[in-house]
């Protein structure tokens, strides 16, 4: 082989193997599209001095994560996951246990363990936001100033969620979606226990016994939806008078679309939301780099310009009221966010180990009364 001949194979090889690295510093992260992945973008990458973002949108559960890492071919370094899979997928061994170091204090230098409004779960997550379970109505259903296109006995706007569930003082149909989780609180609260009590109650045959008597008071006047779109456009279309819904959907609807929705806020229930590191991560170094950005106090109140799911941590929270107006229309955010202080009193903060152990058998019983 002649010397120019060399150089040429050897010049191949080293463009390759150039390649090959910068293929592998990008950071793949996986989160569930739409408006939440751009608010992420938008509020993450312009601050982002490391390797380039590739964002990969999923539906979530640990499925593919678990098949990535048993076969020793882990594609993914960040995943966006639900409180259940944060824990599930810690104690099998999927995620990596992240460093102290990557857990950015406040800018007061609260640490992160001491910014949030729960505890963290393990050592494998890092806090991303907070999203709930509310029931809404649209202001031409219900008007402000009791000229109602749905007359109450008394007139006025459903403000409860014993309103919700109260079909005689607001007629009408309810959406509500195919799964158990935040229907047990919620119809629990409805009913008269505490807030504070909710999961005491559930811990019993006669609470979860008491949460289906008050489904039943609404059984013959629901509609189930699954899609979160749906219940939006069974609002707008008059199908239902009042629906439950992911907050983000409502407020996206008020900040973005300009849609007349009302969120009641009282007995929402509030779900936890995190980021993990995934076990063999290509990029794990520059993983968790980027999950320390993520969940930065700045980097968070960054994403609620764009949307009104809140921050976990609650300085971020400080830097939005302190700045408000924040959204990028121009708007006021913080009165659309599910974890502000004014609403916490009446607010269900979901036990995701409660329904890690007693899920299955919820589910099998709400199947039966969606059956009925």
């Amino acid at each position: 082989m002649n010397i120019s001949k060399k150089i040429v194979l050897a010049s191949a090889a080293l463009a390759t193997l150039s390649l090959a690295s910068s293929a592998m510093a990008e950071v793949n992260v996986v989160s569930w599209g739409g408006a939440y992945t751009a608010s992420q973008q938008k509020g993450y990458e312009p601050t982002w001095t490391g390797e380039k973002i590739n964002w990969i949108n999923y539906n979530g559960g640990l499925g593919e994560v678990r098949a990535q890492v048993e076969s020793g071919n882990v594609q993914w370094d960040i995943v966006d996951v639900l409180p259940g899979q944060a824990r599930t997928g810690c104690d099998e061994g999927l995620f990596e246990e992240i460093p102290d170091e990557y857990r950015t204090a406040a800018p007061d230098g609260t640490p992160m363990s001491e910014d949030l409004m729960v505890p963290l779960p393990n050592n494998c997550v890092v806090p991303q936001i907070w999203w709930s379970y509310a029931a809404f109505f649209s202001e031409n259903d219900y008007p402000s100033n009791g000229q109602t296109k749905h007359q109450s006995t008394f007139g006025a706007q459903p403000s409860t969620i014993g309103d919700f569930f109260d079909v005689e003082k607001f007629p009408g149909k309810r959406g509500i979606h195919t799964w158990g989780n935040a229907l047990i609180e919620m119809a629990l609260v409805a009913d008269g226990v505490a807030i504070d009590e909710v999961y005491d109650v559930m811990d019993t045959e006669e609470g979860i016994d008491r949460a289906f008597a008050k489904l039943d008071t609404i059984k013959d006047h629901v509609v189930f939806w699954s899609s979160g779109a749906k219940p939006l456009e069974l609002v707008s279309s008059g199908e239902v008078v009042m629906s439950l819904a992911y907050n983000g959907r409502i407020g996206s609807a008020i900040l973005n679309d300009g849609q007349p929705f009302v969120t009641i806020w009282d007995g929402q229930v509030l779900e936890e939301e995190w980021l993990v590191v995934v076990k063999g991560a290509p990029n794990k170094e520059e993983a968790f780099k980027l999950a320390a950005h993520m969940s930065s106090t700045e980097a968070q109140a960054e994403q609620a310009k764009y949307i009104n799911y809140g921050p976990m941590r609650n300085s971020a929270l400080a830097i939005i009221e302190a700045g408000e107006p924040w959204f990028n229309t121009g708007d006021y955010i913080l009165k659309h966010m599910p974890n502000r202080s004014e609403v916490q009193a009446r607010t269900v903060i979901a036990d995701p180990d409660w329904w890690a152990d007693n899920g299955a058998e919820i589910s099998e019983r709400f199947n039966a009364w969606m059956a009925q």
